[in-house]
């Protein structure tokens, strides 16, 4: 498909200031009662409706793309679950501003987990941009991968030689490969070399680091799953998983194991913090949620997405990237580089394509400082200070008055004309065309992310013409097993597959 099909509107940098004035719609109470309303709309969110269908009926119903409603894990884990939804592409970046939205502990929602999940202290993505701590972190993060970004393609390139030899060798024996757990555990050995330049196998964590991660995470984010077990009633999961926070001490031999192990391991990191203002104890647990929550837990989610949609679009496209991928690597002198990766534009908006229709963090929050106006394609809408803001990233991300055929996974989408629909990309929590600054809240690992599944694309076809899959819905993401790979045979020419 070409990419002037891709886009549905001219390219606009702000929402029209003339758009009229209009009550947010919406309620938060049932029956009279906000409690009563935070558990309905909890149920109807995991089980009754699922979550897809609960916004967009709420959407159809009061023809609004902003309202209110509750939004999980409600009573008794949120003191306050009411929110103003934004659900299209020109409303959504209001949560990118930090001059009108704070970010103080709002990164898993109306709620946040105990600081003892975190050694007592708030890291710097619970951090807003206005306490004193969040520049010096943040701009710490950011020197930090600067320093390392040498490091990042031939160590990630080392990591996915081994992922593909795991999976290539289990399709042989077994006729089948478990995409996922093979990814988590490269996932974890690359993070962990990053930034500690030693295997977590040389370590007390032998194997066991991304089990470990996953436990640590799934704690933390409980009140915001569905398992969907068909043996187990709703109303028993309702209270396991949303009623009650799961405490800390179930988790902490792992993590005091994972603090420990970074903490000596990463000596030369956390001595570079020490000379950049943070103490050290904080800046171990920092290191912990940079390397673990936010970089481990991202490519947990983002990897496996990659290799369902392109796995599902078929031999055309893989054909197709296989072309581009070998041919400019070939002209490159036969290596992977920053210019190699560049010149891929396809490649480059394959990415960018999965990050718009599956984007890895589906949910930003942020609380406005003062009363704001927001505007949707239609109307304009006051939020006053104080309330909370919530933006449902996958709705505004197939906005379909910004993408035509939003729901379809268009490979070229981001090709040509279409290059400059790249700015409605939010998934680094802001602009996919802003950079990220230690005075605000987007990603630090931004080009890293976006470089890592371009090079994961990069290794697969230089190996592989093609590739099949199965997959499965999870509770946070997909599972994708391989089920056969069809391998280059390097004797044919650079175009003939």
């Amino acid at each position: 498909m070409s990419s002037s099909s891709s886009s549905a509107i001219p390219f606009q940098s702000s929402p029209d200031s003339n758009l009229p004035l209009r009550e947010i719609p919406g309620s938060y109470s049932y029956g009279g009662s906000s409690f009563f309303g935070a558990i309905r709309d909890r149920c109807d969110y995991f089980y009754n409706e699922g979550q897809d269908n609960f916004f967009l009926n709420k959407m159809h119903k009061y023809n609004s793309t902003v309202f209110r409603t509750n939004m999980p894990p409600g009573p008794f884990i949120s003191k306050d679950s009411r929110v103003v939804v934004l659900l299209d592409a020109v409303s959504f970046p209001v949560l990118f501003d930090t001059s009108k939205v704070e970010k103080k502990n709002v990164l898993d929602g109306t709620f946040m987990p105990s600081t003892a999940f975190f050694g007592g202290h708030r890291p710097c993505a619970f951090l807003d941009t206005s306490e004193p701590g969040h520049e010096t972190l943040k701009a710490f993060f950011l020197s930090l991968l600067a320093r390392l970004h040498t490091r990042f393609i031939p160590l990630f390139r080392s990591s996915l030689c081994s992922l593909f030899d795991n999976l290539e060798n289990q399709v042989s024996q077994n006729g089948k490969a478990g995409f996922n757990p093979a990814s988590d555990e490269v996932s974890f050995e690359f993070v962990f070399r990053l930034f500690c330049n030693k295997s977590p196998s040389e370590t007390e964590l032998g194997d066991g680091g991304a089990k470990l991660m996953d436990s640590w995470i799934a704690f933390q984010l409980s009140p915001l799953i569905s398992l969907g077990l068909k043996f187990l009633p709703n109303f028993l999961e309702d209270l396991l998983l949303h009623t009650f926070s799961w405490p800390f001490f179930a988790v902490k031999p792992g993590y005091e194991k994972l603090r420990r192990v970074f903490g000596e391991s990463a000596t030369s990191v956390l001595d570079e913090a020490e000379k950049n203002g943070v103490k050290r104890d904080e800046a171990v647990h920092n290191l912990v949620f940079l390397a673990g929550f936010n970089a481990y837990g991202g490519m947990k989610a983002l990897f496996p997405s990659l290799i369902k949609w392109v796995g599902a679009a078929g031999e055309n496209l893989h054909r197709r990237l296989a072309n581009e991928i070998r041919t400019i690597v070939n002209e490159d002198g036969g290596g992977v580089t920053l210019t190699a990766l560049e010149k891929m534009k396809l490649t480059k908006s394959v990415v960018y394509e999965v990050l718009r229709i599956e984007p890895p963090v589906p949910y930003q929050y942020g609380k406005a400082r003062d009363d704001i106006i927001v505007r949707s394609h239609e109307s304009s809408f006051l939020i006053k200070k104080g309330e909370m803001i919530f933006g449902y990233q996958p709705f505004a991300t197939k906005d379909p008055k910004v993408f035509t055929d939003p729901e379809k996974f268009i490979p070229d989408r981001f090709l040509h004309d279409g290059e400059k629909l790249i700015h409605y990309i939010y998934w680094s929590n802001d602009r996919e065309t802003k950079n990220p600054a230690a005075g605000d809240k987007q990603c630090p690992a931004k080009e890293l992310v976006v470089l890592m599944a371009r090079l994961m694309l990069v290794e697969l076809f230089l190996r592989y013409d093609s590739y099949e899959i199965q997959w499965e819905k999870l509770p946070l993401g997909s599972s994708v097993t391989i089920k056969a790979f069809t391998k280059h045979n390097v004797h044919k020419n650079i175009g003939e597959f």
